[in-house]
């Protein structure tokens, strides 16, 4: 077999390895479980696809991403290499086909989602294969202290009773607690973490607070040039700022999950090869998209944690040269996380309110309804009582985590409607297919966001008011989708909740609280870190977020805004720390006045502590209070 450097030069053309992949690749050789921390675009794909074709046998990937394992098999395809991805479109037969090939047709590289782990299928096959290594990609998912966590990925070290395989891990971002989380869900035999640095010196962290948010884009936009990714909170939000773009006369794309993959893929195309120049997107772009040149990552509302902002931002400028990730937001932006918070999490009380109403909407009795299955209608549950859908959503969903419920996929993906054509060639339609008339005025008047979004709809609830059958209704939604007026995805199945256990007292129902707190408490922590990144005016933003990842030494970058306002004022990034941190430590130990501060503080120069006191002034860091005292603001 060829060394790894002959492999990289063979099939990927390269001369030598990045900084770190080759220890990667050594460590896995020598058979011991890895972790490797390494950032977007740090080259993760090659640290175990190069040690894959050193042995035989063949690399099992685990990922949630289904666009990159669809571009990493072609690549790999292009490259010569046998490699294949079992997807949700393949047929029984060809599942069962691809596996055959893994087993007896020489490939190298099967890519599975974390959720085909479930199948007996894949399993049973599993054995039979000739496994050199196993890739966890996206393996932050695995730890519920982390932002993504995915309970399918605790499925993963089960492959572990089959196979003598040592496991790589890679993710982009992870504090020391989902490191450790992540080595110890997946039974790692001896902890083995590599780690990159996950600064980027050409990355310019900004953050603006801005009420009139769509204007400043605008301004931002103007003022950077090139191709760029707009984040939004919610798909609603993606169409209005592509629409707001659009009258701007600035091309764009908007781009969220409840999107066909055929319309997604178009889109990233075009995107990626600068037919349009802004990606509008929710949370549900970016990850394993490979285009260098993006020279802008706005956020166009807060994120929930460092940790999926630093990998969205860190999209931006993976040429090397300088790209700027700004985020945009106001008081109510940050209000709205800690309603969400509160909305993830209910009181114990809430629960306890919703099991005793979910068992009384379905009839059920105490002692009764142990494997009993019952269609559910959410937002008629949430109508009768009278509760928030989204508090109510997340409240079911926690009796499915605690084993009391299982959810079936038609109540976790009801089913969808979007009104591809404006509301004056939908008129027009009308006029001319008056026999469809009546079925789009009760669209219209049932949901407000057609026209926006995939909106999720209620079969059931259009039949009644249209007074035909549902057999009829999804006859007639379909032939709408055929004439190109409306996208529709219907569901599955019927939304039904099974009862694992019979239904109990509501109030001795076995609920987890200490565990539940905790998650809070965890969830609540991030929060409270992205609340301090973006009020913080004077640390600089590059070395802020070094720190949250553990990197406790990082130079100030010098190109952040806090960095660029104080080097206006003539005094060196060290300086400045020092006389600002003198500062925070004596005003938050008490309230001082000016005078009293300057000659408390006798190590520094007094223009100097001038200079830096009208800095933190200026950037909302200290007041004065009534006795015209100095103190931090925290």
């Amino acid at each position: 077999m060829f060394d790894a450097h002959q492999i990289l030069k063979r099939y990927w053309g390269y001369d030598s390895f990045r900084f770190l992949q080759e220890e990667v690749i050594t460590s896995i050789n020598s058979g011991k479980d890895t972790l490797a921390l390494m950032p977007t675009g740090g080259g993760k794909s090659v640290c175990f696809q190069v040690p894959t074709m050193m042995k035989d046998g063949i690399c099992i990937v685990i990922s949630p991403l289904v666009a990159l394992m669809k571009d990493q098999v072609q690549d790999l395809r292009d490259k010569n290499i046998k490699a294949i991805s079992l997807n949700a479109s393949m047929s029984a037969s060809e599942v069962d086909i691809a596996l055959d090939n893994c087993i007896y047709g020489n490939y190298k590289f099967l890519y599975i989602s974390p959720e085909r782990l479930n199948s007996v299928l894949l399993q049973s096959r599993l054995q039979k294969m000739n496994i050199n290594l196993i890739a966890v990609d996206e393996a932050h998912c695995i730890s519920q202290w982390g932002y993504d966590f995915r309970p399918s990925y605790l499925k993963i070290a089960e492959i572990r009773n089959i196979t003598n395989a040592p496991i790589l891990a890679l993710t982009a971002t992870a504090t020391k607690d989902v490191v450790e989380d992540i080595q110890d869900k997946l039974l790692f035999e001896k902890k083995q973490l590599l780690k990159m640095s996950f600064a980027r010196n050409n990355l310019s962290y900004v953050c603006l607070k801005h009420d009139d948010k769509n204007n400043k884009m605008i301004s931002i936009l103007n003022k950077i040039p090139g191709s760029a990714i707009i984040y939004c909170h919610s798909r609603k939000d993606t169409v209005k700022i592509h629409q707001w773009l659009t009258s701007n006369q600035i091309s764009s794309h908007f781009y969220h999950a409840g999107l066909s993959m055929d319309e997604r893929d178009k889109k990233q195309k075009q995107w990626q090869q600068n037919h349009v120049r802004i990606m509008v997107a929710t949370n549900a772009f970016g990850m394993g998209i490979n285009k260098a040149d993006v020279r802008l990552v706005l956020h166009h509302f807060v994120p929930n944690s460092l940790e999926s902002y630093f990998q969205q931002a860190g999209r931006a400028g993976r040429d090397q040269k300088t790209a700027y990730a700004v985020l945009m937001y106001n008081d109510n932006d940050i209000n709205k996380l800690y309603e969400q918070l509160e909305k993830s999490y209910p009181t114990i009380d809430y629960i306890v309110d919703v099991y005793q109403k979910l068992s009384n909407f379905l009839s059920i009795a105490v002692g009764k309804g142990m494997d009993e299955s019952f269609e559910f209608n959410l937002n008629e549950f949430c109508q009768k009582y009278q509760l928030d859908t989204i508090e109510a959503y997340n409240t079911i969903k926690l009796f499915e985590q605690e084993g009391l419920i299982k959810l079936n996929d038609g109540f976790l993906q009801p089913s969808k409607l979007y009104i591809k054509v404006n509301k004056s060639d939908l008129y027009q339609f009308q006029i001319s297919h008056p026999i469809y008339d009546k079925l789009v005025k009760t669209l219209l008047r049932s949901y407000g966001s057609l026209f926006e979004e995939y909106t999720i709809i209620q079969e059931e609830d259009i039949a009644r008011r249209t007074e035909i059958s549902i057999q009829d209704l999804q006859k007639a939604l379909n032939m709408l989708k055929k004439l190109d007026i409306i996208e529709y995805v219907p569901k599955s199945e019927n939304p039904k909740i099974l009862f694992t256990h019979h239904r109990v007292n509501a109030k001795s129902i076995a609920i987890n609280s200490k565990q539940l707190e905790e998650k809070k408490k965890k969830a609540l922590k991030k929060i409270n870190f992205v609340t301090s990144y973006i009020k913080n005016n004077f640390q600089c933003r590059s070395s802020f977020l070094l720190n949250y990842f553990d990197e406790h030494s990082a130079d100030n970058c010098g190109i952040c805004d806090p960095c660029l306002s104080r080097n206006k004022k003539g005094i060196s990034d060290t300086e400045f720390d020092e006389i600002a941190q003198a500062i925070k430590k004596h005003l938050l130990s008490k309230p001082t006045t000016l005078d009293e501060l300057i000659l408390s503080i006798v190590l520094f120069r007094e223009d100097k502590m001038i200079k830096v006191l009208q800095f933190l002034s200026d950037n909302n860091q200290i007041a004065f209070n009534e006795n015209k005292e100095l103190y931090w603001i925290i």
